[in-house]
């Protein structure tokens, strides 16, 4: 047991120093991957009549879905920002539903809608990536020889 509890704590400190070290999209893909697996966790708990085990799980995943509700930028999202509110808004509503009807195919309804949009975020993070890496290519060089020294800037 002891062994147990050293190693769940090393995973732990893992997971924690994962997180601390992440960019921000990969806390996004992160909460995402915590949400999913809640709701299987949630969904077992359901199949079960684990009351508890459901109802704990559930609520973890409407946190992350609330998080994503209220870091939304509506100024630099507009239309985009505010259409992923309405979804999360949604499926929120879906999740207190589930809890209260234990409902394992509204579970099922968004785990599907978790997966899709951790595809779509996957997909843009990769555009966003290649982008950038572009983005940098097309700055000059320093031609072979020369010094590559900072600008100097006297008053």
């Amino acid at each position: 047991m002891a062994m147990m509890n050293g190693y769940t704590n090393q995973a732990n400190k893992y997971k924690e120093q994962q997180v601390l070290s992440a960019t921000p999209e990969e806390v996004l893909l992160l909460l995402y991957d915590g949400a999913i697996r809640f709701l299987l966790i949630a969904k077992k708990g359901m199949e079960a009549n684990d009351i508890e085990k459901s109802h704990n799980n559930l609520i973890k995943t409407q946190n992350i879905i609330t998080e994503f509700m209220v870091t939304l930028d509506f100024e630099v999202g507009g239309e985009t920002a505010q259409n992923l509110y309405n979804l999360y808004e949604y499926l929120h509503y879906r999740l207190v539903q589930a809890n209260l009807k234990k409902d394992v195919t509204m579970v099922d309804e968004v785990l599907d809608h978790l997966r899709s949009l951790k595809k779509t975020w996957q997909e843009a993070i990769q555009i966003a990536g290649k982008e950038r890496t572009q983005d940098r290519s097309d700055l000059p060089l320093p031609k072979d020889g020369e010094p590559h020294d900072p600008p100097s800037y006297t008053a």
